[in-house]
């Protein structure tokens, strides 16, 4: 229950007049799930405080980069020497091709890399980058996975495989996204499909292989290498979205993961973001040495930025990945996880109400349904009202889960084991209130 003189309504309705909906990001503004949104004013470990000065456990980590915790201290002491240095150059420094040395050595797809500042910019710049290297221009992209606001990617499905994408935000021209195909994930049909009537112009396939944004929602093995083997019959780029996957579901991401039942697979370019920035803003985007190479000041393919291997920023995504790299790290993590979506599930099941979940590493969803979902329009299913009702019984109980239903969530080695068991504890009594 909120105080009677609410900071986080009067920080709202001030935001509202100088700020569009009162955030800088969608969906932070509550729009799907109703209500008041928590303006943070500090964050610890596995918490943070509000501007009522409650305090919440986070499930959000700022939507992922915060595998450690928020303030863990050998991050916040590499950002203040950093700092003490300088905050930015454009020049180059010996610490982005540290980073950059850092995250070739554990995705062993990638030969070369570029520091970008951002999710968005990364996968703009690759989209450019394959299209550059293959002379094509159509890209294949799946409903439900986003890859940033770039006009080519705000993209919905079009009416038939012979048709491309339209628009899902004014101000993109359809001319802009007449070389996106839209297909539904995990659909093997579709796909083939698709590549048998436009093969010869595909550029790249672009896809999340574990989708964070209608949810979690995971690639199937067998799409998977079905994607891979098309994109290597027809000449187009693999391209691997990991800016929410990177470094989160594990050491060598999530396509990792996949090469464990998939004999010898990797993309052919990989897009990063979140984690490898450790909370700053740090994204990249990388792959064959052939393919990168093509990009200027060596290649034709333009894309720079005045911020990108900002000095902090590579400091703080250095150290994080000194830190995630500990032995142990990932299964102490992974174990976490499991158990907070296997408590769950059982309190849910106890109350009667449709539920299931899945998780890698530290990155996790749950549905309101009793299987789980394997594509967009499913997801879409869901009953919002219910998920509302849930969002909002744990948040004014203290747990703060994504407030929207199409979010995966998000542990981190700073939740503790009485973390997880007091949110169990909170989701029973919910759950028991829902029906």
């Amino acid at each position: 229950m909120q105080p009677a003189t609410d900071r986080n309504q009067q920080l709202f309705e001030r935001a509202r007049q100088v700020i569009p909906g009162g955030v800088n990001s969608p969906v932070r503004a509550f729009k799907a799930v109703g209500g008041t949104p928590r303006f943070v004013s500090r964050a610890q470990g596995a918490y943070f405080w509000d501007a009522n000065n409650q305090r919440y456990i986070d499930y959000i980590g700022s939507w992922g980069p915060m595998i450690l915790g928020h303030g863990h201290p050998a991050v916040v002491e590499a950002v203040q020497r950093a700092i003490l240095d300088g905050f930015s150059y454009g020049a180059p420094t010996e610490r982005e091709v540290e980073l950059a040395e850092a995250i070739l050595e554990r995705v062993p797809s990638m030969d070369m890399v570029r520091l970008v500042s951002s999710g968005t910019e990364a996968a703009m710049s690759a989209i450019r980058l394959a299209r550059g290297a293959t002379g094509r221009n159509k890209l294949i992209k799946f409903e439900g996975c986003y890859h940033g606001h770039a006009d080519a990617l705000l993209v919905k499905a079009g009416s038939g495989l012979a048709t491309f994408g339209n628009p899902t935000s004014a101000g993109v021209p359809p001319e802009v996204v007449q070389h996106t195909i839209v297909l539904e994930y995990n659909n093997l049909t579709q796909l083939e499909d698709a590549f048998a009537l436009h093969g010869s112009d595909l550029a790249c396939l672009m896809m999340e292989p574990i989708a964070g944004n209608m949810n979690f929602v995971r690639a199937s093995v067998p799409f998977m290498r079905r994607c891979r083997e098309l994109c290597t019959q027809y000449g187009a780029i693999l391209i691997l979205d990991e800016v929410m996957t990177g470094f989160r579901v594990g050491l060598s991401s999530a396509q990792g993961v996949y090469a464990k039942d998939i004999d010898g697979f990797a993309p052919d370019m990989t897009v990063l973001g979140k984690v490898i920035g450790g909370g700053m803003p740090l994204a990249a985007f990388g792959g064959k040495r052939a393919i990168m190479e093509q990009l200027a000041p060596l290649g034709s393919v333009y894309q720079a930025g005045t911020l990108s291997g900002n000095p902090v920023a590579t400091a703080c995504g250095l150290a994080t990945l000194h830190e995630i790299s500990k032995p142990g790290f990932y299964e102490e993590l992974g174990r976490k996880t499991r158990a907070l979506t296997t408590g769950l599930q059982s309190a849910a099941t106890k109350a009667g109400v449709p539920f299931c979940a899945d998780s890698e590493g530290g990155m996790f969803g749950f549905f309101l349904f009793d299987t789980l979902p394997q594509n967009y329009a499913r997801v879409m299913q869901t009953d919002s009202a219910l998920f509302n009702r849930l969002f909002h019984g744990m948040l004014e109980r203290g747990i703060y889960f994504a407030p929207a239903l199409y979010e995966a969530g998000f542990v981190s080695a700073a939740h503790s084991d009485k973390d997880i068991a007091e949110t169990i504890a909170t989701a029973e009594d919910v759950f028991a209130n829902l029906r």
